[in-house]
């Protein structure tokens, strides 16, 4: 088909209702009884529990229920995030805590109550007994034979490990010209979503289906996760996804909330609802990063790599998460080491341990991002150490497009893309040798460096990936059902399920044109089990690329038995009919035409005889669409900062990304969406950390102490897109949700390093806060 709205900076169809306040999110939903869920959380990091007194908060006028751990335990399943293979233990993950608590803010009991005031209040008069338990909060104190023991039905910490070599790694090694042996790490961090968690459940009186409405990007897969902790099957639950007010990883996960609530309204038969307020979420959402790396790379003269060596160690908090497990950190930030350059040689150690800390999860450039700090700080700390220009060492190391598609030394397979392109368009677009050629401090004595970055994303990944990986929560394959209705009008229904992304626009366009019908006519439904086919959800920047595909794959059926009908009416061959702009005429004859409404008439009030032979009723199809293992973004980000020596204040001047997702289907919805990740990625670089004192204490649970990038926070960026097809696909998609915080967050630590180079300052560790480089500069001046 001729792409009429595909390619098109259309507006998006959902903003009017959210900038005119129609929107529905948790917080504005209503159902008649509605009873308001609190959760009562441990102060402690780790602690036996001794005794629950809940008499007086059950006393208070307005309490319905008040339970814990225990009385849960008799009726639902902990929740278990499964995985198949060697290196990985699984444990149990209590919907409310039974024994023991394992960190600061898990729940230990849940009030209900006729509004969320008194709920809150009766939390206040439940008496909890703690013996405190020495408490583990470093990932590699934890690994220690002598460390506390999170799970005593564990043999140890580590959750996780697996051991990866490629290429005789030690020679390589010795036998470097250039050998240089690092520690990094990146702090914790949390998604922050604008809409924080929320849940609301309840039973049909009549047939007793249970109805859950939740802030998910995953609705299939939380349904499925419900049903095994209630014991109930899948089709005695509902799962609806209102507007959702960011995603960004954790609402993939599956909590002990969420199964709480919904047990709630199977005990109480009335609707119950849990929302999360800022400092829970900054407390038990999931968070993510936590990361340090051993490493070691080696080079010749000319900066052309032979090897790299790590020791990778993930911070996973107290649980492994469903359905992606503690695995999917270490596991992802290993496998993206290579990113796009032609590395020999690999080997790597990838651990994933517990400690008493809020569980770590899926988090925007989950794993990528942490893999592509390390491997870019060490380019540049290579092209240091060769007396090379960073980008030079770039394009001396880069997989050229010719070689594609390219098997990385981790085993990845690069399909597509030109990473050499990518590099060089982000070096003139930024103007990178007159920015070589400035003076290295600003007239007001602030030090000026410059940043590059490049890597790959992998994305839409298929359930090959997923089995590779061992995670068999995680269907991998998504779904959509394309329907014609009588009257013309088109509905989509997709297993994705948006979180702002803009799926009712682009997803609209994309139907719009396989069926060539007006835009207008076209509707999205997503977020909804019960109507929706069954796919594994919005993460991982696979919606376009996955349910994409297969609405494409729909749309053409449909489109199919639409030409056999039309042409039958008309008398005419399927062949030589035109379909564009909800109309089908017979080329060459444009008196002989019939509208989409004519067509959909027939097919579904047929008189005797009138469809053609073999033909059912009704225009619909449903198909599901497992793509291969994974499609490659890729790109490259240039960036400029000042740093102050008096005060250690970073700011970022300039921002330049080069981003390739393949065909881009709205190129303002895709800037919008790099934005935000660059957004993202500042924040990671430099003011984002949760911070967890040596007892794991939280110490940042407020805006006051964890801080995210504003809008003067955020310069202009420059946004330069290519489009390379991948190699293989349904419709010439990639996902691309994910690049702007991989690249920005990289950049950005070459760039304030290569500030500071003049001082002999290295950049090791992230977030870069005024308060880290301050003491940097520090050390340097004593």
């Amino acid at each position: 088909m001729a792409a009429r709205y595909v390619s098109q900076s259309i507006k998006r169809t959902e903003d009017p209702p959210l900038l005119m306040g129609r929107a529905h999110f948790m917080g504005d939903l209503r159902l008649p009884g509605l009873r308001a869920v609190a959760f009562l959380r441990s102060p402690h990091a780790h602690a036996r529990l001794v005794s629950i007194d809940v008499r007086a908060a059950l006393a208070m006028p307005g309490v319905d229920v008040v339970v814990t751990g225990t009385d849960l335990a008799a009726t639902t399943r902990p929740i278990r995030a499964a995985m198949s293979g060697a290196g990985y233990k699984e444990s149990a993950w209590p919907v409310l805590a039974v024994g023991k608590v394992r960190f600061a803010g898990e729940p230990v009991a849940a009030v209900v109550a006729a509004d969320a005031y008194r709920a809150e209040d009766a939390l206040e008069a439940i008496r909890v007994d703690y013996e405190p338990l020495p408490a583990v909060a470093d990932a590699e104190a934890s690994m220690r034979a002598d460390a506390p023991r999170l799970h005593e039905e564990l043999p140890d910490n580590i959750v996780f490990h697996t051991r990866f070599e490629h290429g005789p790694v030690a020679q390589a090694l010795a036998a470097a010209d250039i050998r240089i042996a690092e520690t990094f790490r990146h702090g914790r961090c949390s998604s922050v979503p604008m809409e924080s968690r929320g849940v609301m459940a309840a039973v049909d009186p009549v047939d007793g289906t249970l109805t859950v409405w939740a802030s998910s990007q995953s609705p299939h897969l939380m349904r499925s996760g419900l049903a095994e902790a209630l014991g109930l099957p899948d089709s005695r639950i509902r799962v609806l996804c209102p507007s959702v007010g960011g995603g960004f990883g954790p609402k993939m996960h599956l909590y002990p909330e969420d199964i709480a609530v919904a047990e709630l309204a199977r005990r109480l038969r009335h609707p119950v609802r849990w929302l999360e307020d800022r400092r829970e979420n900054l407390l038990a959402s999931a968070q993510a990063r936590d990361h340090v790396n051993h490493v070691e790379i080696g080079a010749r003269k000319d900066g052309t790599l032979v090897a790299l060596k790590s020791t990778l160690i993930c911070d996973s908090g107290a649980y492994s998460v469903y359905p992606v497990t503690a695995s999917l950190e270490p596991l992802t930030a290993a496998g993206i080491l290579p990113g796009p350059y032609k590395l020999p040689a690999l080997a790597y150690d990838a651990y994933a341990v517990l400690t008493n800390k809020c569980p770590a999860g899926a988090y925007r450039g989950v794993g990528m991002a942490l893999g592509t700090f390390v491997r870019e700080r060490l380019v540049d700390m290579l092209a240091r150490r060769a007396g090379l220009d960073p980008a030079e060492v770039r394009r001396r190391n880069f997989i050229g497009a010719s070689e594609l598609p390219f098997a990385t030394a981790s085993g990845l397979v690069l399909d597509s893309g030109d990473p050499a392109q990518s590099l060089e368009r982000a070096l003139d677009t930024a103007g990178y040798a007159a920015l070589r050629r400035a003076p290295r401090r600003t007239p007001a004595g602030a030090y000026r460096g410059i940043g590059v970055a490049a890597y790959t994303e992998f994305t839409g990944m298929g359930s090959a990936t997923f089995r590779r990986r061992g995670m068999r929560q995680v269907a991998g394959h998504d779904a959509a059902t394309v329907r014609v209705e009588p009257t013309g009008e088109v509905r989509g229904f997709v297993s994705a399920a948006s979180q702002g992304q803009g799926h009712a626009t682009t997803l609209a366009q994309v139907l719009a044109d396989e069926l060539g019908v007006e835009l207008g006519a076209v509707t999205i439904i997503e977020g909804d089990t019960e109507r929706c086919p069954y796919g594994s959800g919005s993460f991982a920047s696979r919606s376009m690329v996955v349910s994409g595909g297969a609405l494409i794959l729909a749309a053409r059926r449909v489109r199919e038995k639409i030409a056999v009908i039309a042409a039958h009416m008309l008398e005419a061959a399927p062949e030589d009919l035109a379909i564009e702009r909800g109309t089908i005429a017979v080329r060459g004859t444009p008196g002989r035409a019939l509208t989409l409404a004519d067509v959909a008439g027939l097919a579904y009030r047929p008189a005797g005889g009138t469809l053609p032979p073999g033909v059912d009723p009704a225009l619909e199809a449903t198909q599901y669409y497992d793509p291969p293992p994974a499609t490659f973004s890729n790109g490259s980000h240039v960036a400029v900062v000042e740093v102050d020596p008096e005060t250690g204040q970073v700011a970022l001047v300039r921002h330049v990304v080069v981003e390739d997702c393949g065909r881009i289907v709205n190129p303002m919805i895709v800037d919008g969406q790099t934005h935000g990740a660059v957004a993202q990625g500042i924040g990671n670089a430099l003011y984002e950390e949760i911070a967890y004192d040596a007892q794991g204490q939280p110490l940042t649970t407020t805006f006051m102490d964890y801080l995210i990038p504003t809008a003067m926070d955020v310069p202009r960026l420059d946004i330069v897109h290519m489009e390379t097809p991948p190699a293989t696909s349904v419709s010439g998609f990639k996902g691309m949700a994910e690049g702007g915080t991989i690249g920005s967050t990289a950049a950005l630590a070459n760039a304030v390093a290569d500030a500071l180079a003049p001082l002999g300052i290295e950049v090791r560790e992230l977030p870069l806060t005024p308060d880290r480089v301050y003491r940097l500069l520090k050390e340097t001046r004593a």
